[in-house]
């Protein structure tokens, strides 16, 4: 009897770590490090504060 509990017990381990093979081939891919989210919300930044300088001056241009 102790021979057949320990064969079903590593059954149901060998089936539990192929659900987490399973799942682990499954995860989606890291998110952006928060460096690169740094350095891309300050390339965002940079690029609204020209466009805004250059809609700026056009204003400027048309009010004169």
């Amino acid at each position: 009897m102790s021979g057949d509990r320990i064969e079903n017990a590593v059954q149901r381990i060998e089936a539990a770590l192929a659900r987490i093979a399973d799942a682990a081939d499954s995860v989606r891919p890291p998110p952006s490090s928060v460096s690169g989210l740094v350095v891309k919300h300050e390339e965002l930044r940079e690029t609204v504060s020209n466009t805004l300088k250059d809609l700026d001056d056009l204003i400027g241009k048309l009010e004169s």
